[in-house]
């Protein structure tokens, strides 16, 4: 077989090649992508929530996070390292004592960080605590709830930001927890500011 005839056919083969493939991928769906290479690897297979585990034997396809995992939008916002790490003190008499005594809160005190936790205060707590802590908002004023104690009063003159941390964290009372609708760095400008109105 001659030199020409070997280059022609080759040519041939790889014009049919070209052909072949081009016509694989094309499609009277417009929505279709064609022939596709290892589509799982750019379009990975979604399961039913609740579902068999095809992973894990005798198990559902929605976990639990791991133990320890730290909440979406704590970290790296977070005032430290300290205030992003999961919250040690168990919901209970003994841990709420604990937090009393032990926790302490990693923002430095300013005029800045008091002033951001009375726009927080006048958002989140003033309904119920009133505009001075006196236990007198507007919710109160319906009737339908106690007031909360005076934050100058004697039940919560004297009380620690980490007791106040804690209350805010899982509640306390009447009160609600408020962990789902302020970071933990705005739980500690609330407190600073909190702290100015024990003072008064």
């Amino acid at each position: 077989m001659n030199k020409a005839l070997k280059y022609n056919i080759s040519l041939v083969g790889s014009a049919l090649a070209c052909i072949a493939i081009l016509m694989s991928s094309c499609t009277t769906d417009p929505n279709s992508p064609g022939v596709e290479y290892m589509p799982d690897m750019y379009r990975s297979p979604s399961y039913e929530t609740y579902s068999e585990n095809p992973l894990l034997p005798d198990s559902m396809t929605a976990q639990k996070p791991v133990a320890g995992t730290i909440t979406r939008g704590e970290w790296p916002y977070s005032a430290s390292l300290v205030n992003a790490l999961p919250y040690a003190y168990p919901n209970s008499l003994e841990g709420y004592e604990a937090a009393g005594a032990n926790l302490k809160s990693p923002l430095a005190k300013s005029t800045e960080t008091i002033a951001e936790g009375k726009v927080i205060f006048e958002k989140m707590c003033m309904h119920c605590h009133g505009k001075e802590g006196q236990g007198d908002g507007q919710l109160i004023g319906t009737g339908k709830f106690p007031p909360p104690p005076a934050y100058n009063g004697g039940a919560l003159k004297d009380l620690t930001e980490g007791k106040m941390f804690h209350t805010i964290t899982y509640g306390k009372g009447l009160m609600g927890s408020h962990a789902s609708q302020l970071t933990k760095e705005d739980r500690w400008k609330v407190i600073q500011y909190v702290q100015e109105l024990q003072k008064l």
